[in-house]
């Protein structure tokens, strides 16, 4: 018996989503690559404002073309979408000076977490943030 957590399981069902199958899918080097792309996109989109877009393109554009892109997209997206309300909400305590620190914990903790999902994408495996809902899927 191992020391490490069981590795998050792939999502259930065919290999096509809503019975559609994949125009062109990619090779699997192709979604471990923009698997990986997808978790580092915040950081280019967040030169604009708005770390969330680079997910949400990516989505948008490769969710049909494999389940392993689809996935980490959808988990990269949720992710950017929590931190979204996160930084609203600690940013509206930080008039009371409360959210100031529970802000910095929020741009450290997401840091870390995209690197780490980065580094689990690259390697081929399905990587859930924590405490991260599935509000896309």
């Amino acid at each position: 018996m191992s020391d490490q957590p069981d590795p998050v399981e792939p999502p259930q069902g065919s290999q096509n989503y809503g019975g559609v199958p994949s125009p062109n899918p990619m090779s699997q080097s192709d979604e471990r690559l923009w698997s990986t792309l997808v978790h580092l996109s915040p950081f280019v989109a967040a030169f604009v404002g708005l770390p969330f877009l680079g997910p949400l393109v990516i989505y948008l554009v490769l969710r049909d073309r494999g389940p392993f892109i689809r996935f980490h997209a959808a988990q990269a997206l949720n992710f950017q979408l929590v931190l979204v309300i996160a930084y609203i909400v600690f940013g509206l305590l930080s008039l009371v000076l409360i959210g100031i620190p529970l802000l910095i914990a929020t741009a450290i903790a997401s840091v870390v977490f995209q690197i780490i999902a980065a580094v689990k994408a690259n390697n081929g495996e399905w990587y859930r943030y924590p405490m991260t809902p599935d509000w896309v899927k």
